[in-house]
């Protein structure tokens, strides 16, 4: 069991009169961390798994509702978008059982989001998880114990079942992609050809890290560019991937349009791709130590309400930064390195933005990857 970032953050939301949703991919150990929470507490859990949950939630009455929470004060909807039109039914019992302090656990977020936000308008808090942070695993298993898995996590990733199936990474992760990623992905989205989502994901695998255009993908995989968009929208909302729009204010020849992909997991990328090969070894170890970086950056910033806003940036004259954050009015850039190597940033960004700029490398990665709270 790790402990998670957003623990105490929910604790603090009990008896709120709110609905607590945690969302995020299968396996990230939503359901794991919501048990942990209500461990101390007597809680109805209803698995939406269940096809008889499921029956009994779709579209019941407030009386019907009486009848099943009985006089728990707890409750624990696991994998809500399983069920249809669960918003309605949680509003139910978010207006008319005051009492009733509510969890509710989803994997798709672009389900989840249609289902629940209207309904759930003022009532809910709401919360991301996602694969195990580099912090929650370092004050698990401690500082030199990380520093000698660093290797193994960019290449395996952070998923709970993978970092707990030591040698059995690759089966674990394969299971993983097949069973659940997918299997949510195409439930819950109207995605008609599965072979051109796997033919643009091996795409956006293999590119991972740097500018992508959509005109190119399209072409590549020979569907239109509307279609790539709205696959590629799906797999953000999937939790497979996140985007990185282009920095621009008012620079001319600033790239304005252009977006990286980066993927949420490394272990869930290289399984794609099919490739485990040792770091030394291999052709994208700047690139698996980028995802890793901007990956871990995100989880920060979500978790601890930094309001940061993440790109990248890039001139017509190929001057690029690879990560700029904008926080609180202060603009700073950042280059990765593996090793250090000199780096010097483009001086008219530094000048116009009045931006700090800080090389991430091996040695230093902790203060990228740990955002004081």
């Amino acid at each position: 069991m790790f402990a998670r970032k957003i623990e105490n953050t929910i604790k603090e939301k009990f008896s709120s009169g709110k609905a607590i949703i945690v969302a995020g991919a299968r396996q990230v150990g939503k359901t794991t961390l919501l048990k942990e929470i209500l461990k101390d507490k007597e809680y109805l859990f209803l698995d939406a798994d269940d096809p008889s949950t499921r029956s009994l939630l779709q579209n019941p009455t407030t009386e019907q509702i009486r009848t099943f929470l009985g006089d728990y004060k707890y409750v624990f909807l696991d994998e809500a978008q399983r069920i249809l039109g669960i918003g309605l039914t949680l509003k139910i019992i978010t207006d008319q059982f005051k009492d009733v302090q509510l969890f509710v656990s989803g994997s798709s977020s672009f389900d989840l989001g249609n289902e629940l936000n209207e309904p759930l308008t003022g009532r809910k808090w709401e919360y991301e998880l996602f694969p195990i942070s580099w912090e929650e695993y370092e004050n698990k298993i401690g500082f030199i114990k990380s520093e000698q898995q660093i290797e193994n996590r960019l290449l395996y990733g952070f998923y709970p079942e993978v970092i707990n199936n030591q040698g059995k990474e690759r089966e674990t992760l394969k299971n993983l992609v097949s069973s659940y990623l997918y299997r949510d992905i195409l439930a819950f989205s109207d995605i008609r050809k599965p072979e051109i989502l796997d033919q643009l994901l091996q795409a956006l695998a293999i590119q991972m890290g740097s500018e992508v255009n959509y005109n190119e993908l399209s072409q590549l995989i020979g569907v239109n560019k509307i279609t790539v968009q709205k696959y590629i929208d799906i797999l953000e909302k999937g939790y497979i991937v996140f985007r990185l729009n282009s920095f621009s204010r008012n620079l001319r020849n600033e790239i304005k349009q252009n977006r990286k992909i980066y993927f949420l997991d490394n272990g869930i990328r290289n399984m794609i791709i099919g490739d485990f090969k040792p770091l030394n070894l291999r052709l994208d170890k700047g690139a698996l130590w980028e995802n890793f970086l901007v990956s871990e950056r995100r989880k920060q910033n979500v978790y601890k309400d930094t309001f940061a806003k993440m790109y990248f940036w890039r001139t017509q004259q190929q001057q690029e930064i690879d990560f700029v954050e904008e926080k609180d009015g202060d603009i700073t850039a950042f280059e990765f390195k593996w090793k250090n190597r000199k780096t010097k940033f483009p001086q008219k960004f530094i000048d116009t933005y009045n931006a700090n700029g800080f090389i991430v490398d091996r040695d230093n990665f902790r203060e990228f990857v740990k955002i004081n709270d």
